[in-house]
């Protein structure tokens, strides 16, 4: 079995024309419908910055309690964020975006790396103060369009080193779109045994025709948990002009069922969800 998280937040956030808050909640609300383990709900975070999330609060606030099987998703970027996240009692999970890239960590969060490791120390107190799971993305893990440096052994490092400081899940982030075969399998299949205690995660961006190969490369090397998005919209407007979009969800949902893989998604409700963020995406852009 794959867990499959849904990603409404990374496909919504680079959009430039606001999505009402209505919409988004009755998006979500289907969302959860499907039966996703765990779905990327918004984010609190400075709405200058991603103007598509400043109704974050009334979005959380107005699902209310969710069912069981499934678990939201809060993006924050420092402590203040975290405190607001924490109020909400339906938030299961902080994701934290830590960049081994110093240029993209500072374009992300306006913090290099050492202060962004304090920031993780901070927020992992804060959620553990309220109940709640850190999970880290470690983005730009398979390189990056600066110039930084990169490899498979500090993508190691760091993973290794924020394992160290409590965090057990953490998801290996593309970012860009950069990833490929031989790099995404290097990657989980070194990590994955390293950190048998963790949770790791693929939240890999890519071009439609790739989802698949993407997605037996991260399957076959250990990985379990995949982030996507459905109709593969979204990517990181901090990041480049040039957008590469998430992975696919019903891509990925259609790889389980050729090579029968259960997920626990509701395929009518599949469909339906499909139809909306159809209409959703196409009248804002």
């Amino acid at each position: 079995m794959i867990q499959i998280t849904e990603c409404p937040r990374d496909a919504m956030q680079g959009i430039h024309d606001f999505i009402p808050t209505e919409q988004k909640i009755d998006y979500i609300k289907s969302l959860i419908e499907v039966g996703f383990p765990v779905i990327d709900t918004g984010s609190f975070v400075s709405s200058k910055a991603i103007p598509q999330m400043a109704d974050s609060a009334k979005v959380f606030e107005a699902l209310g309690e969710v069912n069981n099987n499934t678990k939201l998703l809060a993006i924050v970027a420092n402590a203040r964020g975290a405190e607001n996240a924490c109020a909400f009692d339906n938030i299961t999970y902080l994701g934290f975006p830590f960049s081994i890239s110093e240029t993209f960590q500072k374009r992300n969060t306006n913090a290099g790396i050492e202060e962004s490791l304090a920031r993780v120390e901070e927020i992992l107190s804060l959620a553990q103060k309220h109940s709640k799971t850190l999970l880290v993305y470690l983005s730009m893990a398979f390189g990056n369009p600066y110039g930084d440096e990169w490899s498979p052994d500090l993508v190691t490092h760091w993973a290794e080193k924020l394992n160290l400081l409590g965090i057990k899940d953490i998801a290996l982030a593309d970012t860009t779109g950069v990833s490929d075969i031989e790099r995404i399998d290097s990657l989980f299949s070194t990590i994955i045994p390293e950190l048998q205690d963790c949770r790791i995660v693929a939240h890999l961006h890519s071009l439609p025709h790739e989802v698949k190969a993407k997605t037996q490369a991260a399957y076959q090397a250990g990985c379990r948990n995949f982030d996507s998005a459905l109709k593969g919209f979204g990517g990181c407007p901090m990041a480049t002009d040039d957008l590469t979009g998430n992975m696919a969800t019903e891509i990925i949902s259609a790889w389980a069922s050729e090579n029968k893989i259960e997920t626990s998604l509701n395929p009518e409700k599949l469909q339906n969800a499909m139809r909306k963020a159809d209409f959703l995406f196409n009248a804002y852009h």
